[in-house]
This record gives structure tokens, C-alpha cells and sequence, in this order.
């Protein structure tokens, strides 16, 4: 039988200079309360940028716009496999206020701050090749 293949979005939604936002996951997900950057999974046939618009609006009550690709990774998890796309996303109303929809709490925080948090194998990767750009 062969492996699912899941593809998620991420976004790098930046409030002020240098502070972006985490997510912590639901007690009853999967990898329960593990930190990651909000998003979800794409739908069939779904655009990654709709996807993410549409995550973020379910989870955080907040409209974004997605902007390029900040980066990308594979990751292999014991029953699926992971591709996760990471974008640069700005606040459509700059005083929009995030909510916890569907996430168990959120945290403004830097780059650097990130390591301080329990984030999923692909996220982890994700913010360490994020790490090295910003040097």
C-alpha cells in the first residue's frame, strides 16, 4: 500500500518588524499542543494561496494576503509523508485582532524566540532553513 502524500501551508504572517506568528496545536489533534506556523492542509484541485487564506480565516478569524514563498520542505512522519509551503503573509487589516478558533493559543514571536517552543518535525525544518536565511 503506498504512503499519503499531504500537502500543507504555512504562512510567515510578520505584525511588526521581526515578530511572527505561532500557532499552539488543539489538545485533540494530532501532535497535540505542539507549536507550528498557522495554516492547514489544501484541499483537491484547491490553489496554495486560497488554501492558506482560508485556513487562517477558520482558525484565527483573520484575512491575510499571501505573498511569495518563503520556503518549502519534505518531511516523513510515520504514517504519511509531508510536503509543507511556508508564505510570507501580511494582515489585511493591520489592526485585525487574531482569534482562537481553532487553535489552542498564539504567540507574536522572532525567529530566534521559535526555539524555545516544541514545534512538528516538518515546521522544525522549516524554521531552521528560515534561521539560515535571516543571517
Amino acid at each position: 500500500m503506498s504512503r499519503r502524500n499531504i500537502r500543507v501551508v504555512g504562512a510567515m504572517l510578520e505584525r511588526e518588524p521581526g515578530r511572527y506568528l505561532i500557532v499552539q496545536r488543539p489538545s485533540t489533534a494530532t501532535l497535540p499542543l505542539m507549536w507550528e506556523f498557522p495554516g492547514g492542509r489544501v484541499m483537491e484541485g484547491e490553489a496554495d494561496a486560497a488554501a492558506l487564506s482560508r485556513e487562517i480565516v477558520e482558525r484565527l478569524g483573520v484575512e491575510v494576503q499571501v505573498l511569495e514563498l518563503a520556503a518549502s520542505t519534505q518531511h516523513a512522519y510515520a504514517e504519511y509523508d509531508l510536503e509543507f509551503c511556508v508564505f510570507y503573509c501580511h494582515l489585511k487589516d493591520p489592526n485585525g485582532t487574531v482569534k482562537n478558533l481553532k487553535v489552542a493559543d498564539h504567540r507574536w514571536v522572532t525567529l530566534q524566540e521559535m526555539s524555545a517552543y516544541q514545534f512538528p518535525g516538518a515546521d522544525a525544518r522549516t524554521l531552521a532553513r528560515l534561521l539560515e536565511l535571516d543571517h
